[in-house]
């Protein structure tokens, strides 16, 4: 039995909505007459699906959708709009809506669009729950020296990362800008045997160069490995190129005060700071870099629910067998 919440200033609305969807099946219907108060019911109650009015007084239906996008993710969202608010509506859409409805539509337009929402949140919930299950995560891959590819790359390392829940979700975004900048080290610096200081001057000639050589042998033909094994304990990246490597150890320090600016060595500082060790080959074109299990931050209340759910869903598999 689904959860749904009815948001509504008007107790007709309430009274309209509710009939609609016990009328084909059993559901648990609340229902809140304002943004405010539809708040507070989602940190007290489980919900699986909220319906919620576009204009109200108070909060309106886009900001309550945009808060909600924030605190509980995978509730999905309809909104129910009257003519003349089709710009609105596009906004909540954007906003994170994951449907719409017109309160002049017809009635049985409603019970489908809410199944089908609550069958793909459905999906979505147990496929999370197999990928916190599994015990290796292990990926090989061979890029292009391509820097949009460094990027990609870095950015689903970051979302495997994260299915492992190894950190704190506000540690994410720093790890993922430092596996980028070892994989733009060993694109830019690596294979296309680009130096630092070419930037200090605007970096034009540092850009023209990388798309030259991108399109020149030998530089074009070099690519870069990426091995990956990802557990709940530790995650253990290593980013090898094939160009002639370089001596870390070089490095001016970027934390002087004169080189503070500069490019030089940066993207090896950020790598050090945010990961628990960075360590390169004896050529240099190899780096190994590791992070290990970290405390997770207390959970929001939202957070909360969400465990609630999987708490839900394994007792469903065992039920099941």
């Amino acid at each position: 039995m689904a959860s749904i919440l009815i948001v509504d200033d008007t107790e007709t609305e309430h009274a309209r909505l509710t009939g609609l969807l016990l009328a084909n099946d059993e559901h648990d219907v609340m229902t809140a007459g304002s943004g405010e108060e539809a708040l507070i019911v989602m940190q007290e109650r489980k919900i699986d699906l909220v319906i919620t009015d576009l204009r109200m007084s108070g909060m309106s239906g886009i900001e309550l959708t945009e808060t909600l996008q924030e605190r509980c993710p995978r509730v999905p969202i309809i909104l129910m709009s009257a003519y003349g608010s089709e710009e609105e509506t596009v906004q909540g859409i954007q906003r994170g809506a994951s449907g719409y409805l017109n309160k002049t539509a017809a009635p049985q337009e409603l019970c489908p669009l809410v199944q089908r929402l609550l069958d793909a949140r459905a999906t979505d919930l147990a496929h999370a729950e197999v990928i916190r299950r599994r015990q290796i995560d292990e990926y090989e891959l061979k890029l292009p020296s391509q820097r949009t590819l460094m990027s990609a790359t870095a950015a689903f390392l970051r979302q495997r990362i994260q299915a492992a829940e190894l950190c704190a979700e506000k540690e994410l975004l720093r790890l993922g800008i430092a596996l980028e900048e070892a994989l733009l080290n060993a694109c830019l610096h690596g294979n296309l045997e680009l130096e630092s200081v070419l930037r200090e001057d605007g970096g034009d000639q540092f850009e023209a160069l990388a798309d030259e050589r991108g399109r020149l042998d030998p530089w074009m033909r070099r690519r870069i490995y990426v091995s990956a094994r990802i557990t709940q304990e530790q995650a253990r990246i290593v980013v090898r190129d094939e160009g002639a490597g370089f001596d870390p150890s070089q490095l001016p320090d970027p934390t002087d005060p004169e080189n503070l600016l500069k490019p030089h060595g940066r993207g090896v500082m950020i790598m050090k700071m945010f990961l628990d060790e960075v360590e390169w080959n004896a050529a240099g074109n190899q780096v190994t870099m590791v992070m290990n299990a970290r405390d997770r931050e207390p959970q929001p209340q939202a957070a909360k629910i969400a465990a609630n759910r999987r708490s839900d869903i394994e007792t469903e598999i065992r039920h099941d067998g």
